[in-house]
């Protein structure tokens, strides 16, 4: 019981760890909540302070899931042969820290950057193929919401298709885990879908407002 409220709050305060909202403060000395899309997270980073920042937003939000995942739980579980449930549960933890914040009033980004540094240890072949689509749509459409959305529903199909299609060794817990963070995604983006429909989600520009 130790090893897992332990494991859980690890993870939930590193995925916590506000990174667009200090970008804001120490580049701009603003709220980053109170400009461009209103969303802490790396893509309204690039909107309001330009794409260098928004790419180590970017990078420091999956290192936020990768950290907890693959170093430190390993450390904290002492039964090896139970380490991936306790992997998964950091994976979680760290996802619902990213958009629920305790040190920014849980309001925080979106959930996709946390998430892609959880998979890039767990399914990299699943991500990739996930990445791909998420930069397609991305430079088709300009459309940051989009992307992530479709991303994530690409990689939950992806681990599916390698379990069920292609027999691979795809572990029942990863494909549970994976159809969590779609979930989590999508609820995350609940308003970008409601604008997307409407016509008023407002397309990424790769340079800082003016």
């Amino acid at each position: 019981m130790i090893e897992l409220l332990s494991v859980a709050l690890i993870a939930y305060l590193f995925g916590s760890f506000p990174t667009a909202i200090i970008a804001g403060k120490l580049l701009k000395k603003i709220d980053i909540r109170e400009h461009g899309s209103g969303n802490a997270g790396a893509t309204n980073v690039v909107r309001v302070l330009g794409w260098q920042a928004g790419l180590v937003v970017l990078l420091i939000d999956m290192f936020k899931g990768f950290i907890p995942v693959f170093w430190l739980t390993p450390i904290l579980v002492a039964s090896a042969e139970n380490v991936i449930y306790f992997q998964i549960l950091a994976a979680i933890m760290a996802i619902i820290g990213h958009i629920w914040t305790v040190f920014a009033g849980f309001k925080g980004g979106k959930g996709v950057g946390t998430a892609a540094g959880v998979f890039l240890g767990i399914a990299p072949m699943a991500l990739s193929i996930a990445l791909v689509f998420f930069i397609a749509i991305v430079a088709l459409t300009r459309y940051v919401s989009l992307g992530s959305l479709v991303a994530a529903l690409i990689f939950a199909v992806t681990l599916a298709v390698q379990k069920y299609v292609l027999l691979a060794a795809v572990p029942d817990v990863l494909m549970i885990i994976g159809v969590i963070v779609v979930v989590l995604i999508w609820f995350a983006h609940r308003e970008n879908i409601k604008r997307l429909l409407s016509g008023t989600e407002s397309k990424i520009s790769f340079s800082s407002s003016k």
